[in-house]
């Protein structure tokens, strides 16, 4: 038996003749003995060939009962498809014969139900004594003729349809006559017309058995099926698709349909070829099975090379939310080997401790959907084996079997943190294009004020210089007129309050043409500048606002501090935005505490000399720090956001480093570095008188 059986799986590899050759030798060899050598082949011949018999017996039985079940079932629907359609009709007639008003309205009633319903071909309308009273055709086709029998018929089928108190149908009868030249069965349904209990009328419809058929029938069952109405000797009254198929099989189904006072017979005919393949069954049996095997074979090393190459993280899990596979681009994604990701449960081993309790919620609610959830998509937040967490985009669809119930879930994953990483940097990037295009609006208007300011800062220049003339030259005329000691005080106050006006002037054209330059990016003259002479320059300025906000400013600039190399004008506005900045930041001090600190001193660095701005404030937040010396970013609601950005710029232009830190108890001291005047040059300073 068992090298039976090794020649049968032969024979389904090399085919008959070979499987033949194979069946001699062995017969031929010394184990098998010379009297039943001779009816091995024989017998290995009428194997296959009955085999190969009842394949073909069992499928030809299969696909007769197959076809005749199809037969049967279609036959079924179509007959209560006629049945509904008859009694929807019924219904229409009901409708229709609720108290006429009239002949024309009844008659435009039942034309406009004939136009819907092509299987009525007549209606009337007759009173007790059968007498017509008015009458509607279709539109689509007269009937033929008129037969003999009709009036009697329809008379008959009247009377009993008021005996039983219901619609009745009659028998069917023939006309002659119709666009064709032939005839057509006709079936006529009558409905009583009561006025309480008296009997006021009837009402009949006309129907053609043959438009039954073609309108009641669906029409994939008029395409395949002949489709007839048959008396009860079996001939033929209507029929459609009566086309006759040789060396064909019919297969035949019918259904009676019983109406009030009479019957129908509905007879569906399906002819069916006889298959071809059948007796080669065997062969294309052998060649399928063959075929499926390479295909499969080469499918399952298509789909390993596939997910083998996919980028894409495949995992499937069960109900219970148990890992049953895992591609190797998960595995590659997590740290983790598939050995240790399959058969594991939840908390999954790639979940980041903190949002356990999050996703396992998720899977709860995933795991009790009363009905299959939309293929979604959602981020989340993964884990890898060195506790790295990266952002993953994931599609959840339900797993399916065969029969299309739910075992599972199919999650594809893709790794989004390089994708974030460039939104990151081409959001940054646009950033850094709208604050460039913004500081080159700046710049425009930068310039365009600096040169419609200075003409009015000279105009302010001139005219001070003027008022300094003419009080000169009109000084002498007044003194008669008050006592000269008192005229002489006040002419030097106001000639010192004349010049302060010339001198801020100058130095606001000064700043404006700086910050021009500045903007513009000019060269600018670097001179030597000690931090006295700052302080000279801007405690007038900051007196007034110190004054105004009830801050101490104090001052600790030590004469023998060296000077530095740097655009004055520009440092000067640095110190200014600073000090500003540090008096505003005191809104909410006592005002007792409020100190502003300005201070100058020697650097740890050799060759820099360090500025700082203390105040007591309420300091900075830490979530702002980072923030602080962007350009556009203020803390102020009128602020513009770009003092501390151009401060920074400018120090850093001058080769320092511009930051700040937290000032002990309270506040935030801001510091700046400035390189020295090389000691080879000396300075000559008229203002101060020191010299170095």
């Amino acid at each position: 038996m068992n090298s039976l059986a090794r020649t049968l799986r032969v024979a389904w590899r090399r085919g008959l003749p070979q499987t033949l050759a194979h069946a001699r030798d062995w017969v031929s060899g010394p184990r098998a003995p010379r009297d039943s050598r001779r009816w091995l082949l024989p017998a290995l011949l009428a194997l296959v060939t009955a085999v190969l018999a009842t394949l073909i017996w069992l499928a030809s039985v299969y696909e007769t009962a197959q076809a005749q079940e199809d037969v049967e079932r279609h036959a079924a629907v179509a007959a209560l498809d006629i049945r509904q359609g008859l009694a929807r009709n019924l219904q229409s007639l009901q409708a229709l014969q609720i108290q006429p008003a009239d002949a024309s309205t009844w008659a435009f009633q039942a034309g406009t139900l004939l136009f819907e319903r092509r299987e009525l071909r007549e209606l009337r309308w007759l009173d007790a004594d059968f007498r017509q009273q008015a009458q509607a055709v279709s539109p689509y086709e007269p009937l033929p003729g008129v037969s003999q029998e009709r009036p009697a018929q329809v008379q008959l089928t009247c009377t009993l349809a008021a005996q039983n108190g219901q619609a009745l149908y009659s028998t069917s009868y023939f006309v002659t006559g119709g666009s064709a030249g032939q005839g057509q069965e006709l079936v006529d349904v009558c409905q009583v017309i009561r006025n309480h209990a008296a009997i006021v009328g009837y009402q009949v419809a006309t129907y053609s058995l043959r438009d039954l058929l073609s309108e009641l029938v669906a029409k994939p069952v008029q395409r395949a099926y002949e489709v007839s109405f048959t008396d009860m000797d079996g001939a033929r009254l209507a029929v459609i698709n009566n086309v006759l198929r040789r060396n064909s099989r019919p297969f035949i189904s019918q259904q009676v349909i019983e109406l009030p006072g009479a019957s129908l017979t509905l007879r569906l005919v399906y002819w069916h070829s006889a298959p071809s393949l059948f007796p080669n069954v065997l062969t294309g049996m052998v060649t399928f099975l063959a075929i499926a095997l390479a295909t499969v074979a080469d499918a399952l090393a298509f789909r390993n090379a596939m997910e083998n190459s996919l980028i894409t993280g495949l995992r499937a899990r069960d109900l219970s939310g148990r890992i049953n596979y895992v591609n190797p681009a998960f595995c590659e994604m997590v740290g983790f080997r598939d050995t240790e990701l399959l058969g594991s449960d939840m908390p999954a081993p790639y979940w980041p401790p903190e949002n356990v309790d999050l996703y396992m919620q998720r899977q709860a609610l995933l795991r009790g959907a009363d009905r299959l959830p939309p293929r979604i998509g959602y981020e989340s937040v993964f884990m890898r084996r060195d506790g790295t967490r990266f952002p993953v985009l994931i599609y959840e669809a339900p797993l399916l079997d065969a029969s299309g119930q739910r075992v599972g879930w199919m999650s594809a994953v893709i790794d989004i943190s390089e994708q974030r990483r460039m939104e990151e940097i081409s959001r940054a990037s646009q950033e850094r294009l709208q604050a460039t295009a913004r500081l080159a609006t700046v710049g425009e208007m930068a310039s365009l004020i600096s040169h419609e300011i200075n003409q009015p800062l000279a105009a302010i220049a001139s005219y001070a210089t003027g008022s300094l003339n003419l009080l000169g030259r009109d000084a002498a005329a007044d003194v008669p007129a008050q006592a000269p000691q008192q005229a002489s005080q006040q002419a030097r106050a106001l000639r010192m309050a004349i010049q302060q006006i010339v001198a801020q002037a100058e130095r606001a054209g000064k700043v404006v043409t700086s910050v021009r330059d500045f903007v513009q990016r000019r060269h600018r003259a670097y001179e030597p500048v000690r931090p006295q002479q700052l302080q000279q320059a801007l405690e007038p300025l900051l007196n007034l606002q110190a004054r105004k906000l009830g801050v101490e400013l104090l001052w600790q600039m030590p004469p023998s501090l060296p000077a530095v190399r740097c655009d004055r004008i520009m440092v000067e506005q640095v110190l200014l935005n600073l000090a500003r900045n540090g008096m505003q930041a005191m809104d909410l001090t006592p005002p007792s505490q409020r100190r502003l600190v300005i201070r100058a001193e020697q650097d740890d660095t050799p060759g820099l000399l360090r500025f700082s701005v203390a105040d007591w404030g309420s300091g900075i937040a830490p979530e702002l720090s980072e923030q602080l010396f962007n350009h556009f970013f203020s803390t102020k609601r009128e602020g513009l956001g770009l003092g501390l950005s151009l401060c920074r710029t400018v120090v850093e232009q001058h080769g320092g480093q511009l930051g700040f830190e937290p000032n002990t108890p309270c506040g935030t001291i801001f510091r700046f570095t400035l390189p020295l005047q090389p000691a080879v040059e000396t300075v000559a300073l008229p203002a101060a008188g020191i010299s170095t």
